[in-house]
């Protein structure tokens, strides 16, 4: 089926609208506009019957007896209000976060087989979710001064898409399309790069399933076939906030070379960072993207064979 004819005269009216709402934000002070996200959380909480009960079923499979529905309604709230402060924190960025202050920001979990893997000369293939504030991961890393590329969908509208790939890139970080950049992405990879990609959501009926939350759970093969093509370690980490400062934390450090004779490679590697972003997200449930429905899918069982009947 084609893709519906976009209008571009729509699309530019959304494009001004986004910028008009970037001035606002850009405009008020950074506590009052969070305030005003946690207003704005709650309110879209309630109008978005929709996600919010994919959230709702989400969280109830993920942590079955553990919460109380009052308790998971709470999550529920926090995961939107969360995501609108995000939203402000990522405007304010490039005024408020620079090389002289972000100690008061970020703090740094477990940095030495981060830094060890930054400064070994290899390639660097950084694997988080959609968990916490990821942007400020991307940042932080341009701030230090290493060059970091990371994988995105283009937004359809172009002019959106353009402006904030300009905003984004204003960080220090380049843009890679999730599709269509693929010689780009081995390219980079090749000549030593730091990649960076988001690999916690639903890669349909031909993704690979893995254990997640104690539920099989479709998840792409590209980021684990990367790694051992061009033999590319890979740092899983998250940026989760806590008592009001984020904490970028590296939860596991995995290299393709130690399963390079392994014959169920991408199995056994696309499980270790999805446990790992697991481990993350069950720090901070609150701040995970759970309005994705990260169970869409469910495997096709086989048919078993039946046996042939008994000869008489």
């Amino acid at each position: 089926m084609a893709d519906k004819k976009r209008s571009p005269i729509a699309d530019f009216l959304v494009y001004l609208a986004v910028r008009i709402l970037v001035c606002i934000i850009q405009a008020l002070p950074f506590e009052t506009a969070c305030r005003w996200a946690c207003i704005l959380g709650w309110i879209v909480y309630k109008l978005d019957k929709r996600h919010r009960l994919v959230a709702l079923e989400n969280l109830q499979k993920a942590f079955p007896g553990r919460y109380s529905d009052a308790q998971i309604d709470k999550l529920v709230r926090g995961v939107y209000e969360h995501f609108c402060t995000v939203l402000i924190e990522i405007v304010h960025m490039p005024r408020r976060y620079h090389l002289h202050n972000y100690k008061q920001r970020l703090v740094m979990h477990n940095s030495a087989p981060l830094m060890e893997m930054l400064l070994s000369g290899r390639p660097v293939l950084f694997v988080s979710g959609h968990l916490g504030n990821w942007e400020l991961a991307g940042y932080s890393l341009s701030l230090f001064g290493f060059q970091g590329h990371a994988i995105a969908r283009p937004i359809d509208n172009p002019y959106v898409d353009q402006y904030l790939r300009t905003f984004r890139e204003r960080t220090g970080q380049k843009l890679l399309a999730k599709h269509g950049d693929f010689d780009n992405i081995e390219g980079l990879l090749a000549s030593g790069g730091i990649l960076a990609t988001l690999a916690d959501q639903d890669a349909g009926q031909r993704g690979l399933f893995v254990d997640f939350f104690g539920r099989p759970a479709s998840t792409h093969k590209a980021v684990a076939l990367l790694a051992l093509e061009h033999g590319v370690p890979m740092v899983v980490t998250g940026t989760i906030k806590i008592d009001g400062k984020y904490r970028l934390e590296t939860i596991d450090v995995i290299d393709p070379l130690d399963y390079d004779k392994s014959p169920d490679a991408v199995r056994v590697i696309t499980q270790r960072f999805t446990t790992g972003l697991e481990k993350l997200i069950r720090q901070a449930p609150e701040q995970y993207f759970w309005l994705h429905r990260r169970w869409k899918h469910a495997p096709i069982e086989r048919k078993k064979r039946k046996p042939p009947p008994l000869a008489a």
